[in-house]
């Protein structure tokens, strides 16, 4: 045998391979080692976006159970602000009366019911306006960017907000005139 070509005995059938035959097997054993790495990485990747699809469905299911009684809650918050919206518009005359003092205990009772199954009211007077959570039906003389009034009464459930609150918010046009106003007496008096 030459040295240049160097010839193997196969063990199964006792017959000569040529290195060029050992080099071809070598590169299909590479491939088939590349490949079934590959196969083993998109299984585990397969996997890994299996857990976290069975996590995401875990979740959606939880919030689905968590928030199924928003669209109800959402449907008596008008009663709420009738009930609101009665009480505070009372002469004071009746305001002892029992029949008043009924319908005051039931709006509590109502409200109460409500907070207890996760309702809570959004604060907007007095508060920088978010609109994440308000939502301004006007703008009028005040500070600027702050809520002054509330139309109406926004309210989250459980951390999400189901009704935003609608709110005047203020232009900043008087806090400009009280400016000016100040600004023109301070070069009066000097």
């Amino acid at each position: 045998m030459s040295e240049e070509r160097r010839d193997f005995i196969d063990d199964n059938n006792g017959t000569q391979t040529s290195s060029e035959e050992v080099a071809s097997l070598m590169r299909a054993l590479a491939e088939h080692k590349s490949r079934a790495e590959s196969n083993l990485a998109g299984w585990q990747r397969a996997q890994a976006d299996f857990a976290n699809f069975k996590r995401r469905i875990e979740q959606e299911k939880e919030d689905s159970v968590k928030f199924a009684n928003a669209n109800l809650i959402l449907k008596i918050l008008p009663v709420l602000d009738d009930f609101e919206r009665a009480v505070a518009s009372l002469p004071k005359e009746l305001s002892t009366d029992p029949w008043v003092e009924g319908v005051r205990h039931i709006e509590r009772k109502l409200r109460t019911t409500l907070e207890a199954a996760g309702l809570s009211a959004i604060k907007a007077v007095g508060e920088p306006f978010d609109p994440r959570v308000h939502e301004a039906v006007r703008e009028d003389c005040g500070e600027q960017g702050v809520c002054l009034l509330e139309a109406e009464k926004g309210y989250k459930f459980l951390d999400r907000v189901i009704r935003a609150s609608k709110v005047i918010v203020g232009n900043g046009s008087e806090l400009a005139q009280t400016q000016q106003q100040e600004s023109d007496d301070s070069g009066i008096s000097q």
